[in-house]
């Protein structure tokens, strides 16, 4: 089989523009993934262009649910290395996913917070629209 065959044993390669699409990433962030080892360097044609394959895809998938999950790039480039060396692995990949879920509620708590206080001046502006408080200065009305 030619380094530029359109079919893999594992099924069709994707071009760049393709997985763009496919998964709503622009090519730049793609491009941008490889070159940092987010992702492993993808294979190319004899014309140089990336050639994505079904693994290539699933691993770009992986990344994409991880970063809306706002896992931090540097968390994940250490996960990937981690996933390429095998199951020894396990334990410190476990670690790493444990460190992102951890951050991720502190920022829920900052963000839960905000939507208290947003609640709070809210509700505080019902009672003065319905004539029920009253407010001498902006800076005391209702400050939490």
């Amino acid at each position: 089989m030619t380094p530029d065959a359109s079919k893999t044993m594992k099924g069709a390669l994707m071009r760049i523009a393709e997985v763009a699409e496919k998964y709503d990433i622009s090519a730049d962030t793609l491009r941008y993934y490889e070159r940092i080892g987010l992702l492993r360097p993808v294979r190319r044609n004899t014309g140089g262009v990336r050639d994505y394959s079904e693994d290539d895809c699933m691993r770009i998938g992986f990344v994409k649910c991880m970063r809306g999950a706002n896992v931090s790039i540097e968390a994940l480039i250490e996960y990937m290395q981690l996933l390429d060396e095998g199951d020894a692995t396990l334990e410190a990949r476990k670690q790493i996913l444990i460190e992102q879920r951890e951050a991720a509620r502190e920022r829920l708590a900052r963000v839960q917070e905000g939507l208290d206080r947003l609640d709070y001046k809210i509700a505080h502006y019902d009672e003065l629209l319905a004539g029920r408080g009253s407010c001498s200065a902006a800076g005391a009305c209702g400050a939490k």
